[in-house]
């Protein structure tokens, strides 16, 4: 009767038929691949994360550990450095040229070529800057305008209240055609190959960088000096903008003053005389 019972049971309990274990897993992903086709966007992000990792191998490789922008950060550091590396080669240029008179002049004595070249680099050193320029100087000196942004008038901007290249050309102009002997700008000696540069309102010249106010003195007749500087054009312009924003011009004559002998390079570097054809 037991093994009825039992028998009875079994024949009314269901039968489930779930398969294998792996079929519904593998059916499940096998319809969402269907209903979830890769489309373009999903295709490309493999292309896009391999470019960024280019991308910073790249840049990692470039910067070699350090900062990529610390260089132009620090533009004004390296202009300060620049300036200050001049200064140190210009002391050695002079040191040099000390070492190679004394030893011109030890070894002319006993040569001929030695004793001409010598005495044409005598009479032109003069004219050439290469010897310290003593007399009257007339000494001019231009500044910005010490305004705040909120203070420039009406009508200018900012400018017209910083001394431009044109301004400090003008003034070395002027002084040449009043007869100057010999000129400085700031604490260097001027010459043929000098050439005044401005970039915004900082001057370079010959590898130096100042800051204003500048001065140009010129050796010379101080009457003459200061009629040439009224009477020229440029100046004149100049002028106008010290009564109107505040510029700084003075004008000083010194009864004694020495100007140091050029110790740069007196060779042109990147230009030659042509000789007149006419």
């Amino acid at each position: 009767m037991a093994e009825d019972e039992t028998s009875a049971g079994q024949e009314s309990s269901p039968t489930l038929d779930v398969g294998p274990p792996t079929d519904r897993p593998r059916a499940g992903r096998l319809r969402a691949w269907l209903t979830h086709r890769p489309t373009g966007w999903s295709a490309l992000v493999p292309v896009i994360a391999l470019g960024a990792g280019l991308l910073f191998a790249t840049s990692s490789a470039t910067a070699r550990g350090t900062d990529l922008r610390a260089e132009s950060a620090d533009l004004p550091g390296l202009i300060q450095e620049g300036t200050r590396e001049n200064e140190r080669a210009a002391q050695r240029v002079e040191v040099l040229r000390e070492d190679i008179e004394r030893l011109t002049s030890e070894a002319a004595p006993g040569s001929k070529r030695l004793r001409e070249v010598e005495q044409r680099t005598t009479a032109v050193a003069d004219e050439a800057g290469l010897v310290p320029a003593t007399g009257e100087a007339v000494t001019v000196t231009l500044d910005d305008a010490h305004l705040d942004a909120d203070e420039i008038p009406p009508g200018f901007t900012v400018n017209d209240v910083i001394v431009h290249q044109q301004d400090v050309q003008g003034v070395v102009n002027a002084l040449w055609r009043g007869g100057a002997e010999a000129m400085q700008i700031m604490d260097q000696r001027v010459i043929s190959t000098s050439a005044v540069r401005c970039v915004g309102n900082t001057l370079i010249l010959q590898g130096r960088v100042y800051s204003p106010p500048f001065r140009i003195t010129a050796v010379g007749d101080p009457d003459e000096l200061q009629e040439a500087l009224d009477e020229d054009p440029a100046v004149a312009v100049y002028r106008q903008y010290v009564a109107a924003v505040g510029l700084g011009y003075e004008v000083t004559v010194d009864e004694q003053r020495e100007l140091p002998a050029f110790s740069g390079q007196t060779g042109l570097e990147y230009a030659r005389a042509v000789p007149d054809e006419r």
